[in-house]
C-alpha cells in the first residue's frame, strides 16, 4: 500500500528521512480493527519522530500519522482516537504510564490503511468532512481538554492563546468564543493575527504585547519564547495550562512570581477516548468547524511537512487520498 513514513532518525535534518512509497499492508491483531484512511492530518509530533524524538531507533521504518479519520471494512465511518493504552489499563487513557501515540510503537495514518484498537475507532459526526474530521484527534481534543478539563474557566471570564495560527491554538479559540469566555490571542504577524481573528478572537495582539489587563488563564503550546509574558499576563490565583513547548522546554521558572501570585501551572498532554466522543458531540450540537489551512493529496506530503518546519502554517494541515 502507499504511505508516507520516515526511514530512519534524523536530528539534524529531518526532512531527509521522509519517503513516499510502498509499505506493507496491515495485519489485525485480536480487538483490532482496520481502517480505510480518507484524510490525516499533520503534527509537530510527526516532525518529532522524524527527528528520533519519543520513539526508538529499532521503530523505523515508521508510518507517520498521529490522526485521521476512515471507513471500518463494513463501511462505517469514524475518527481514529491516537492514544493507545495497555492492554486492561483502567482509568484515564493520557495518565497509562505504558500508553503509547500512533507512530510511536504502531503504525500511523499517512497510508491507505491503518490499523487500531476498536475502541480507538469513534464514530465521526455526519455533519463533520474526513478532512475535517481528521484534525480531531491531536490539535482538537488537545485543546478541548485544556480548556473544558483543566483550566476551570467559567464562561465570561478572559483566555489567552500564545501563538495565534497554530491546530491546537485555532481550536482553542473557536472552543473558547463558542463557550462564552473572551478570547485573546497574541502572534507574530499580522497574517497570523487576521486568522485567529477569523476564527473566533475577540482581540490580538502582537507576540510580548502589554495587554488591557491581566486574564484568568493562558494557554501555552510554544514555551521559551512566551513563557515570561504569560506569567505576567495572568492575574492572581490565574491558571497557565500548557501542552507543548515548540520554542523550547526551558525557560525562566520566575518562582517568585508563581508562589507571590499563586498562580498555578498546569499540564495537559492529548485528551480520553470519551472526551474525543465528547467533543464532537459538541461540535455537532455548535456547528463548529476546524479551520483547515492547507488541503493536499497524500503523495505531497512533502510541502506539508516543509510548511510545518519553516513555521508557515494557517490552521491545520491534511493529506486527503
Amino acid at each position: 500500500m502507499f504511505a508516507v513514513y520516515a526511514k530512519e532518525p534524523n536530528a539534524e535534518a529531518p526532512l531527509d528521512s521522509l519517503v513516499a512509497g510502498e509499505r506493507p499492508e496491515p495485519e489485525v491483531p485480536e480487538g483490532w480493527v482496520r481502517v480505510h484512511v480518507k484524510a490525516a492530518s499533520l503534527n509537530m509530533h510527526d516532525l518529532w519522530t522524524l527527528r528520533g524524538v519519543g520513539i526508538k531507533p529499532d521503530q523505523f521504518p515508521m508510518i507517520l500519522g498521529c490522526d485521521g479519520a476512515g471507513t471500518l471494512d463494513d463501511g462505517t465511518e469514524v475518527v481514529l482516537h491516537s492514544v493507545v493504552n495497555a492492554p486492561g489499563w483502567q482509568g484515564d487513557d493520557t495518565l497509562d504510564p505504558k500508553r503509547t501515540l500512533l507512530t510511536e510503537k504502531h503504525q500511523g495514518t499517512f497510508a491507505e490503511q491503518v490499523v487500531v484498537p476498536a475502541r480507538n475507532a469513534v464514530p465521526k459526526p455526519a455533519g463533520l468532512t474526513f478532512p475535517e474530521a481528521a484534525t480531531m484527534g491531536t490539535a482538537w481534543l488537545t485543546a478541548y481538554r485544556m480548556l473544558f478539563v483543566k483550566s476551570g474557566l467559567r464562561p465570561g471570564q478572559t483566555m489567552l492563546v500564545q501563538g495565534a495560527s497554530g491546530g491546537v491554538s485555532t481550536a482553542l479559540i473557536a472552543l473558547g468564543r463558542a463557550a462564552g469566555f473572551r478570547v485573546w490571542v497574541t502572534g507574530r504577524s499580522e497574517e497570523k493575527r487576521a486568522v485567529a481573528e477569523s476564527v473566533g478572537a475577540h482581540q490580538t495582539f502582537e507576540s510580548g504585547a502589554r495587554l488591557p489587563e491581566r486574564v484568568d488563564a493562558v494557554f501555552e503550546t510554544v514555551g521559551k519564547a512566551t513563557w515570561a509574558h504569560t506569567l505576567k499576563s495572568l492575574k492572581p490565583g490565574g491558571i497557565v495550562v500548557v501542552s507543548g513547548s515548540t520554542s523550547g522546554p526551558d525557560p525562566s521558572a520566575d518562582l517568585q512570581r508563581v508562589f507571590f501570585l499563586q498562580l498555578r501551572v498546569a499540564g495537559s498532554t492529548m485528551g480520553t477516548r470519551d472526551e474525543l466522543a465528547d467533543m464532537l458531540s459538541y461540535l455537532d450540537l455548535k456547528g463548529i468547524k476546524p479551520r483547515i489551512g492547507t488541503e493536499l493529496p497524500l503523495k505531497d506530503a512533502t510541502e506539508g511537512f516543509r510548511a510545518m518546519l519553516d513555521g508557515e502554517t494557517a490552521g491545520k494541515i491534511v493529506f486527503t487520498r
